[in-house]
């Protein structure tokens, strides 16, 4: 095998246990043969030292159960490089090896490095030719102006001598004095040029660095473009029919982000498919600490990422039979508990279950726009005032007109209406502990819909949290959102600068379970408060 299977340690029955239909990657619960696979290479890189530190930071590993000389084995996989190589003999291979000794791409990118080496040997110098140039052009503004200045004194005594002089004496005067004038601006003109020319002859060399930086910056710019686009088309990628695609062609007409294909399930699936084997089930999961900005749990499963993934892994899936996503599961059964609590002929407010989407999605799916323009077709506003997350159950308001459309938004955005929010934590926490939470939220542009916490570019987020009680070694806490940025709550209860604790069933930020237990049970306007116990399974 060009590849290292692994054995399952598991003992007799294990045919039971075959799944039917490959792992749905965008949402799944592990499967047990992955849970196993998954403790086997965890084992494994613990028994690594020469790892430990780099781990600390941690990353991602995968696994993928096939079938195997009559039993069942796995492959592994990490993502990126992993002590500054790509490959190790106990994980799969890379789909395309870009730190292959001597292949083009290290060619060029040891091309383009001595291109930056050249660029900052160029800059010092030029930095200090364009520091004296300035003073240069700093002191010929200032003579400049001198003489301007003397220019203007030298005018106004002419000036005054033409008002004294008598009428006899007028032509000769006045001829001298507009000589006098015609000097002085022939004068300055000659300065001026003199100025220039000097600044222009000091400026030479100046120039020819610039050129040749601006040269050197233009083809590194063309080059590493082109070594771009050359190693897109070396990423190709196999399916269960035997078809096979590049990065270019899986992501066209958009370009492929950045790192694209480095991921653990295309390098599982590729390994799996180059071999003949039959790939069963799937799982991808976190080792060592969480990075600052995006949430990862030690020993958490995490579905595969959307902007580098997803159309990778829609081309390898063809041809194998793939669970359904769970997410567009039982749609007649969630719109039968979204319910409405309260309705005039201004606004209505709904409590959603877990699962509905606020607003139309894709693939059609069930949300409380569509059912709500349904229920009310009278209906002139534009409904939905403000969103839940489609996991997150609770209370929704409507507005049924125009004019109650903008005065929620205003109230919102006067954070005149107030929403009290409960969750279920994985841990207990001390009973009666508050405080606040400040952590500003940006979108992972590579892997939306989550969150992460960015210090410069994030917009600021706050929220309340007070713990009410503890159930069954759960804590269940109040939240109180100052801001409503998306996943606030999810990300400050989880990021270990806020509770440290996930949310239950949270499947982007901690362990996913039968739901999320984050309910919107309270929300208050113009002294008004409506409570949400239909939909909250807490």
């Amino acid at each position: 095998m060009a590849v290292t299977l692994h054995p399952l340690p598991l003992g007799g029955g294990w045919e039971g246990t075959l799944p039917e239909q490959f792992t749905y990657p965008f949402c799944y619960e592990p499967h047990p043969l992955c849970l196993a696979a998954a403790d086997e290479v965890r084992r494994y890189i613990d028994s690594r030292a020469e790892w430990h530190d780099e781990l600390q930071h941690g990353k991602m590993f995968g696994v993928l159960i096939v079938p195997y000389g009559g039993g069942l084995s796995f492959l592994a996989a990490f993502s990126g490089t992993l002590d500054g190589k790509t490959q190790h003999e106990y994980f799969v291979p890379p789909v395309f090896d870009l730190m292959q000794p001597g292949c083009h791409f290290q060619q060029e990118e040891a091309a383009i490095s001595h291109i930056n080496r050249q660029i900052a040997s160029l800059l010092p110098a030029t930095e200090q030719q364009e520091q004296d140039a300035a003073v240069l052009r700093r002191q010929m503004e200032e003579e400049l102006a001198a003489y301007k200045d003397f220019m203007q004194r030298s005018k106004a005594k002419r000036d005054a001598l033409r008002q004294s002089i008598s009428p006899s004496g007028e032509d000769g005067m006045g001829l001298q004095l507009i000589r006098e004038s015609q000097h002085q601006k022939a004068e300055y003109r000659r300065l001026k040029r003199a100025w220039e020319q000097r600044i222009y002859a000091g400026e030479a060399s100046l120039r020819q660095r610039q050129e040749q930086v601006v040269r050197l910056q233009t083809e590194r710019q063309e080059r590493s473009k082109a070594l771009q686009q050359w190693l897109f088309r070396q990423f190709t990628f196999l399916n269960a029919l035997g078809e096979e695609k590049s990065l270019p062609e899986l992501f066209a007409p958009a370009v492929p982000p950045a790192g694209a294909g480095e991921c653990c399930a295309p390098r599982l699936l590729q390994a799996a498919y180059r071999e003949g084997l039959r790939p069963l089930c799937m799982a991808e999961f976190w080792v060592g600490a969480s990075p600052t900005d995006e949430l990862r749990q030690d020993g958490h499963f995490y579905p595969a990422c959307n902007s580098k993934c997803r159309p990778i892994l829609r081309h390898m899936l063809r041809g194998l039979r793939v669970e359904p996503n769970p997410l567009l599961a039982d749609r007649e059964g969630l719109l039968s508990k979204l319910h409405i609590i309260y309705n005039n002929k201004e606004m209505a407010v709904v409590s959603k279950p877990a699962g509905l989407l606020s607003v139309p999605g894709k693939d059609d799916q069930p949300n409380v726009h569509d059912a709500m323009r349904q229920r009310f077709p009278q209906a002139t506003g534009p409904l939905i005032v403000h969103r839940l997350d489609m996991d997150t159950s609770g209370l929704m308001l409507i507005a049924l007109t125009e004019e109650k459309y903008h005065e929620l938004q205003d109230l919102f955005l006067h954070r005149r209406i107030r929403k009290v929010y409960h969750a279920l934590l994985e841990r207990e926490m001390p009973v009666a502990e508050e405080g606040d939470i400040s952590l500003p939220l940006r979108p992972d542009f590579d892997d939306r819909p989550r969150q992460m916490v960015d210090p410069q570019h994030g917009k600021p987020a706050q929220t309340h949290y007070r713990v009410l009680a503890n159930r069954d070694g759960h804590a269940l806490v109040e939240l109180r959102p100052v801001t409503g940025r998306t996943h606030q709550l999810r990300v400050h209860c989880a990021h270990p600068l806020g509770l440290g604790n996930p949310i239950v069933g949270d499947r982007l930020y901690g362990k996913p379970a039968q739901r999320l237990m984050l309910h919107a049970y309270a929300i208050t306007l113009e002294e008004k408060t409506f409570i949400d116990t239909m939909n909250c399974e807490l």
